[in-house]
């Protein structure tokens, strides 16, 4: 335990065992800055970009106050986007492993609202969510933040830019005076510094950006005549032969007509975009991320809030309409020490555009100049199965591998990432073993009982 860098912090023994036994043993910077202010209970404002480590900070302060035996709400975590809040609930779940029966509720748009109302009444330690939907909560008297200790607003700039200063501050007005206020931003606009002085008493300060170490992304800008730009796409991927790709498209049109152009070239490409349900969204992204679906073709608005780990490529289809953007879209490869590609096409008229984009580590060539590798083609390397049973029907991770494993005889090594929702669940497969896996949970049962199942 010497070596691991969390055991100098104040905390047990069990949550300590648990932190290394999920691999954490540096602190990343925002960690190391932070956590010893948030353990001895103050408010703290940092700024630290997506993939910096912040939700295991503020993760493990908030675990470190809970009371398993007070039934009430203890802290509520707001994010901007459903996705968000999902991937924080999930880490705030791995870090709660520790003590047992500490109940972490997600509040959010795009799921049944009545469902939210019954999960309430059994009680939350810990609520993550959405601005509108905590807010829609609390005004029909469902949700009581009377017994909370401990607020978080995570990613506020994106909860700024998307509108929700305002049932930010409804929210706000539910909860108790005496609590301890973490504010998490990737920027300090005005705005929020405004917010921090409104919400937050005596706020340390927190700054890691300069600290943090910068994505390892190279750039290149790809003129190509509007014409050219689907088959430009397919020699990018020939040439770079990326694992996975998002492209990012200015309009909710073109980001199906670029995925219905990849499909027909045999590439597994699905558009997110505003017009998609919340459970198409929940779809797209699960194949995403689980290696299903090689190319996710999204508008900005669309991909908000969205993280992925291990990305290989971003292309622009268009030049984004300022430079703030550009720096999000490509941040969102070349994360955790890997090496990543950003690849921006810009026709003749757009050539103004980018001319501010010009530097001496940016590459600029003709489309024309690319050449890639004929024979290559871009594969997703899973399937995902689809199982009609999730949270709701008692189902976990850990059934489903059994199932797998022990009645389909199925070698874990080729079984990925299982997603467990309300009602259902989504389970990587390696593709040359999915029809044996599919058959195998059609016609068997997972603890003793048995789901519909299809194929993605």
């Amino acid at each position: 335990m010497s070596k691991n860098k969390f055991s100098k912090l104040p905390l047990s023994k069990e949550m300590l065992d648990n932190i290394s036994e999920l691999g954490f043993k540096k602190m990343t910077p925002v960690q190391e800055d932070a956590l010893p202010h948030i353990l001895k209970n103050k408010d703290v404002i940092a700024q630290a970009k997506t993939g910096s480590g912040k939700t295991v900070a503020f993760g493990i302060g908030v675990l470190n106050k809970i009371k398993v035996e007070k039934t009430k709400t203890q802290a509520l975590v707001l994010c901007p986007t459903r996705e968000l809040a999902e991937q924080v609930a999930r880490e705030l779940r791995k870090l709660a492993r520790f003590k047992s029966n500490i109940k972490i509720l997600i509040l959010c748009g795009g799921s049944p609202i009545k469902r939210q109302y019954d999960s309430l009444k059994h009680g939350a330690h810990i609520v993550v969510g959405t601005p509108g939907r905590v807010l829609k909560h609390l005004q029909q008297r469902k949700l009581w933040l009377d017994g909370m200790e401990t607020f978080v607003l995570d990613e506020a700039h994106r909860m700024l830019d998307m509108g929700f200063i305002d049932d930010i501050k409804k929210v706000i007005k539910h909860t108790p005076r005496e609590r301890q206020t973490l504010l998490f931003s990737a920027t300090y606009p005005e705005e929020i510094l405004e917010l921090s002085e409104s919400v937050q008493h005596k706020a340390v300060n927190i700054q890691t950006i300069s600290t943090e170490a910068p994505n390892k992304i190279t750039e290149y800008f790809y003129k190509v005549f509007p014409k050219d730009k689907f088959p430009l796409l397919m020699k990018s991927f020939s040439a770079y032969k990326p694992e996975n790709v998002i492209i990012f498209c200015n309009t909710k049109q073109e980001t199906n007509d670029v995925a219905r152009f990849l499909q027909k070239e045999g590439i597994k490409a699905l558009a997110m975009n505003g017009d998609l349900e919340q459970y198409q969204r929940t779809d797209v992204l699960v194949q995403f991320v689980n290696k299903s679906c090689s190319v996710m073709v999204a508008t900005d608005v669309a991909a908000r809030g969205i993280d992925i780990k291990e990305l290989s490529m971003v292309i622009n289809f268009q030049p984004p309409h300022d430079d703030a953007t550009y720096t999000h879209r490509i941040g969102r490869t070349g994360r955790a020490g890997k090496e990543g590609i950003a690849i921006t096409f810009y026709s003749n008229k757009e050539e103004y555009k980018i001319k501010s984009y010009q530097n001496d580590t940016r590459i600029f060539d003709e489309g024309k100049s690319l050449r890639g590798d004929n024979d290559f083609l871009l594969v997703a390397p899973n399937a995902t199965l689809v199982i009609e049973g999730g949270k709701k029907h008692k189902v976990r991770p850990g059934d489903i591998l059994g199932a797998l494993t022990k009645e389909a005889k199925i070698d874990g090594s080729n079984i990925g990432k299982i997603d467990i929702y309300d009602t259902q669940s989504y389970v990587a497969i390696k593709k040359d073993v999915i029809k044996t896996a599919f058959q195998s949970l059609k016609n068997g049962k997972i603890k003793g009982k048995s789901f519909p199942v299809w194929i993605k």
